[in-house]
This record gives C-alpha cells, sequence and structure tokens, in this order.
C-alpha cells in the first residue's frame, strides 16, 4: 500500500519545515518544490525557468500546499519590496493554480497561504471569514494572492490559509524577546489594539486537518482567545521575569519602522475568530497566548 502523498512549496521557512516534519513523522511521502538543482528524490526544481510546473508532479497527491512569499518582518517596506513581497506570492500560486486547473476534477486539494492581515486594521468588529477585506496594503495584497489561488479552478478544493502571526521565537516573539530581554519591554502604541495570534503547534496541526476535512474556502489560523498587543507583551515578559513598562508611542513606531508596516504589522486592531475551525470540530492545544508563549519559550 503506498503513503499518502503532500506537495509542499515554500517548505524552508518556519511553517514548511515543521509541516514536513509533522506529516514525514506520520509516514506520508512530502515532496518539496525548490529553485535550485533537486538534491534527493523528494525534490523538484520549479520556477528557475519558463518551462510551467508540469501538472504530473501534483497529479494523485492529497494535498499541495503552497507557502511562499518574502517575510513581511523585513524592514523598510520601500517600493521594491513592496514589488517583491507581492511577487514571491502571486508568482508561485499561479504557477501551482494553472497545474492544477490542467488536472481538472483529478486536482488534489489546493491549501494556500494567506494572512489575517486580509482583515487590515478593524477596531471594535469581529471578523471571521465571512467578513470582507481591509484596506492596507496587507489587505490588498491578500485579497490578490487568494484571487491567484482561485485560478486552480472549479475542480479543485482551495482553501486560504489565513494566518495570524505565529507566537514562536523565531516569528513574531523575536523581536519581542530580545527587547524584553534588555529591559525594554512594554506596550506598542496604545496597547489595546487587539492582535490575533496562534501557536506553531496548532498551526501545524490545523493545516493537516483541513488537508483531511472537506472544507474549502477562507480558514482564519488564529487562536480562539482575545489579547490585545499589551496583554501578549506582557505575559512574555512575566514569563521571562523582566519588566513591562517602556511605552513605544505609535508616532516613534511609525518613524522607525514605516508608516504602513508599523501600522499592519504592530498597530492594527482586529479581532480574528477561527469560526471555519471551530465549527469543524478542531481543538487547540494551545487555548491562550499564555500557553503558546510558554510553549515557545521552553523549545
Amino acid at each position: 500500500m503506498s503513503s499518502r502523498r503532500v506537495v509542499i512549496a515554500g517548505a524552508s521557512g518556519l511553517i514548511g519545515g515543521a509541516l514536513t516534519w509533522s506529516l514525514q513523522s506520520d509516514g506520508f511521502d512530502v515532496v518539496h518544490l525548490v529553485r535550485r538543482r533537486p538534491r534527493t528524490a523528494h525534490e523538484v526544481e520549479w520556477l528557475t525557468g519558463s518551462r510551467p510546473l508540469d501538472p504530473v508532479v501534483l497529479a494523485g497527491a492529497d494535498a499541495v500546499v503552497c507557502l511562499n512569499g518574502a517575510s513581511i518582518g523585513r524592514l523598510p517596506w520601500t517600493r521594491g519590496y513592496r514589488a517583491e513581497l507581492r511577487e514571491s506570492r502571486l508568482v508561485p500560486t499561479r504557477a501551482i493554480a494553472a497545474a492544477l486547473h490542467e488536472l481538472g476534477t483529478d486536482a488534489p486539494a489546493f491549501l494556500c497561504a494567506s494572512a489575517v492581515g486580509y482583515y487590515g486594521d478593524r477596531p471594535g468588529e469581529d471578523l471571521d471569514e465571512r467578513s470582507g477585506p481591509g484596506r492596507t496594503f496587507l489587505a490588498g495584497l491578500c485579497e490578490e494572492w487568494e484571487q491567484a489561488a482561485a485560478g486552480a479552478g472549479p475542480g479543485c478544493r482551495i482553501v486560504h490559509l489565513r494566518t495570524a502571526p505565529l507566537l514562536h521565537r523565531r516569528a513574531v516573539l523575536k523581536p519581542l524577546i530580545a527587547l524584553t530581554g534588555l529591559g525594554l519591554g512594554g506596550p506598542l502604541g496604545r496597547g489595546t489594539q487587539i492582535w490575533p495570534w496562534i501557536s506553531l503547534d496548532d498551526e501545524i496541526r490545523a493545516i493537516r486537518h483541513l488537508i483531511d476535512s472537506e472544507i474549502a474556502g477562507p480558514v482564519n489560523l488564529a487562536g480562539p482567545a482575545v489579547a490585545s498587543a499589551a496583554d501578549i507583551g506582557r505575559e512574555l515578559a512575566h514569563q521571562m521575569r523582566r519588566p513591562f513598562l517602556l511605552p513605544a508611542p505609535a508616532p516613534a513606531l511609525r518613524l522607525g519602522l514605516g508608516r504602513d508596516a508599523a501600522d499592519a504589522l504592530l498597530l492594527a486592531d482586529a479581532r480574528v475568530r477561527p469560526g471555519v475551525l471551530e465549527r469543524s470540530g478542531f481543538e487547540f492545544v494551545h487555548r491562550t497566548p499564555r500557553q503558546a508563549i510558554a510553549s515557545a519559550l521552553a523549545e
């Protein structure tokens, strides 16, 4: 009996690496799409020339997971880097979507990365998968990203992974840990803005849950507990046994990071609910930022 197979694009990142390990640990055959000469039989070169992705590479897989995208944490967002943020997401997504479209009703499920940045800055709103897009640069980028994935066609089950910032040492916690360790932790802007979040463990578990389900459309990959930026920063400081006193005013953040990046990454207020996941019976391992931060710091 052959093993199940999942094709992953963008496997070199934090989520891609963890997903690969999780799947392989359970006996899955995992194929990586790579932009270099393959080093193993489980790698396929793509996007290094003018040839389109061969649909045969994807045929028969349980799912194709596309996680490509330049880091939004690299600053500043110059005009050139904005173009890279866009191109690094849309080009791979369109290439996979075109190959899946050729497979028609035989196409495997397509789980394509997106982000809760889709919702923009929406203070006072409860946001679930039925909510429309925001008006920020990131919101527009996510909307275009999801439209690109839709090119896989009606014969393909398409899932848009609207992922929240990961409470992990290599993700959103990285700069916060550094500042907190120096005793420089404190509210970012007003501090009351709601930050969606998720642990890496639950991110991977949710993706695997979606691979095995029949769910299609947008899915918010965000933890169930509502937390403000100050709640998360204060909990991190508490667990690191460091102070949480020094505020970073919004004007200073905008000056240092650029207005668009500061507003989108640190100051946006978005109460994002994981409605689809919860209704599908998914159970979070880390239901609160406290649990997610404790797990991250223990690694």
